[in-house]
């Protein structure tokens, strides 16, 4: 896997200073981590999921989730199972067959409702579980978590790494009175099974539901004052330096045009400025195709320290991917503390003139922004994220 496969080799020499590094199930777990990007889930009952992967239908999906859960109807969960397995285990004899390889395929996982859904599935997958990445845990908890994470470690070997990716979504974390005690609780538990875990995920719509919510296309999840209060404390709890998790940001649930009923989210300053009138009409067309909000929402995670997002629409998975790409200047003033880490100093003024880099103080963020560069790439010091979505989706 590598981001943006779909730019002619020029036009990677042309907007990126440092180019993005392939990776694979098999990199190593603190890097792996950070390479999910957008993630789309697809309902297990999808058909001709293997035929969409060897045929590379999604430009760009580097991860997915082929869900068992909350994407298929109870009287569905027999029928969605025999279709998994049978769509993996045909993808299984393709790679058997030579005609591809463990590289070739996406993050692959699968979303699953219990424990013994898990034992079932995995059981009838036999070898072909080997493609999987990993098994994501929806409504994960204090109760149910150990057990299921000592199933995933069963199948977690050097050769074929197996993670899990835990869902914070349960009453028991959005509601306050028992918040901070189960989030520490999960993450004590999580610190024990740490190399199997790869990521920490967000059920924003579970949240949601839970309280008769459903945020609009243009409200972000840092606008619903529960859900922010709560994303709040995750962080809080789960990216503290010491013993930090990758926190992915929560689903963005739209994708098709209606008519706008509030301020769009984008600011025509920086269209203004790096294109003119032709910048404006192209914001217009974001904004028309509700793309505004998603980007919004993006930008806030990357603020709050979260990388990636859960996705459920392939039109989206160019947008997260370049909005998590390394600016030039971030990337100069990461490796400058990093080398500075020594001691000799405890403060230097950025090559840029704007600010001062804390050595100690900003070490944990350095560290975190080179890991991001290794895989989604830096930026020339002439390009912007918006130079980069223009050219993904709209050139």
């Amino acid at each position: 896997m590598e981001f943006f496969t779909y730019f002619y080799e020029n036009d990677i020499k042309r907007f990126f200073f440092q180019k993005p590094q392939a990776f694979t199930k098999y990199s190593k777990r603190e890097l792996l981590s950070y390479g999910l990007g957008a993630t789309l889930y697809m309902p297990a009952t999808r058909p001709n999921i293997h035929q969409e992967i060897l045929s590379k239908k999604h430009e760009g999906l580097t991860s997915l989730v082929i869900d068992l859960e909350d994407a298929v109807g109870d009287n569905e969960v027999t029928d969605a199972e025999a279709l998994l397995i049978n769509e993996l285990l045909k993808l299984y004899s393709e790679l058997n067959r030579g005609f591809l390889s463990y590289t070739d395929l996406p993050l692959m996982f699968i979303r699953i409702r219990n424990l013994e859904q898990f034992k079932r599935v995995s059981e009838q997958l036999g070898d072909a579980i080997s493609l999987l990445t990993g098994v994501v845990l929806p409504k994960f908890n204090v109760e149910n978590g150990e057990e299921l994470l000592v199933e995933v470690l069963r199948f977690h070997t050097v050769e074929h790494p197996f993670y899990a990716m835990p869902i914070l979504e349960t009453a028991k974390v959005i509601q306050k009175e028992t918040r901070m005690e189960e989030l520490m609780g999960i993450k004590n538990l999580l610190d024990r099974y740490k190399d199997i875990i790869l990521n920490v995920r967000i059920g924003a719509t579970d949240f949601c539901g839970l309280y008769g919510i459903r945020r609009s296309a243009d409200t972000t999840v840092y606008d619903i004052a529960v859900l922010r209060d709560c994303i709040s404390d995750i962080i809080n709890v789960f990216q503290r330096f010491e013993s930090a998790y990758v926190v992915s940001g929560p689903v963005w649930e739209y994708f098709s045009a209606k008519k706008r009923m509030l301020k769009p989210q984008l600011r025509q300053t920086p269209f203004r400025e790096r294109y003119g009138d032709e910048g404006l009409k192209w914001r217009a067309k974001l904004i028309d195709e509700h793309m505004d909000g998603l980007i919004q929402e993006i930008l806030m995670d990357i603020a709050n320290g979260l990388t990636g997002k859960t996705i459920i629409h392939p039109s989206h998975i160019k947008v997260v991917q370049a909005l998590n790409v390394v600016s030039y200047e971030e990337f100069i003033d990461a490796t400058n503390i990093i080398k500075a880490s020594t001691g000799e100093i405890g403060v230097m003024k950025s090559n840029f003139s704007n600010k001062m880099n804390e050595i100690k103080p900003h070490f944990y963020w350095a560290k975190k922004t080179i890991l991001k560069s290794q895989l989604y790439g830096v930026l020339h010091e002439e390009f912007t994220t918006i130079d980069l979505i223009k050219k993904e989706v709209y050139v």
